[in-house]
């Protein structure tokens, strides 16, 4: 650092090159802030696409390593041990499936290290093909319409927790979903 900036400094003036400076340091770290809520929204949207291939899978275990250790499902009060036994009846109920779903919708706390998330879907054969609902995945509105009322819907309402870096799902809520009347 030069004399003359270091003495400009030390008595209070003004310093145009050092307001910029400070300047471009605050907009990066804008904007560094902003691309976090983008990244970790697009991180719990892949964890959700990640639990739909699991389930597919048949991967109870798989689909439990998303899950924060005191992970709770309901309706009821179910801990992972009893949500394993769930999905083995689910798995072997439905046999070979894919899970289709709208674009899931997203909420980030404040803090950044909780978030919220709501997801439509609807479970069909594995050789079903339906490939209108390709183009309405950004529109969950009108994916919602177009098979509301020819299949059997639900909604999963997820709390999820950032822990090291990762998102896992703290909490879930499994709903049947009956056309697009459905409150919330």
């Amino acid at each position: 650092m030069s004399p003359t900036l270091f003495a400009r400094m030390r008595i209070g003036g003004f310093n145009p090159s050092l307001a910029r400076l400070v300047t471009l340091l605050l907009i990066t770290l804008l904007l560094l802030a902003a691309c976090s809520k983008e990244d970790d929204t697009e991180q719990i949207q892949n964890l959700i696409k990640e639990g739909a291939k699991l389930a597919e899978e048949h991967n109870a275990a798989g689909l439990l390593k998303l899950t924060t250790e005191d992970f709770v499902a309901r309706p009821g009060k179910h801990d992972g041990r009893e949500v394993r036994r769930i999905l083995w009846f689910a798995f072997n109920h439905y046999g070979n499936f894919k899970v289709m779903y709208p674009e899931p919708s997203v909420d980030l706390k404040e803090s950044g290290r909780e978030a919220s998330a709501k997801v439509y879907f609807m479970i069909v054969k594995k050789e079903r093909s339906i490939p209108e609902l390709k183009d309405l995945y950004r529109d969950p509105r009108g994916w919602l319409e177009e098979v509301g009322e020819t299949a059997d819907l639900y909604r999963l309402k997820l709390e999820l927790l950032k822990n090291n870096g990762d998102w896992l799902v703290r909490s879930v809520l499994l709903e049947p979903f009956r056309g697009v009347g459905f409150s919330g």
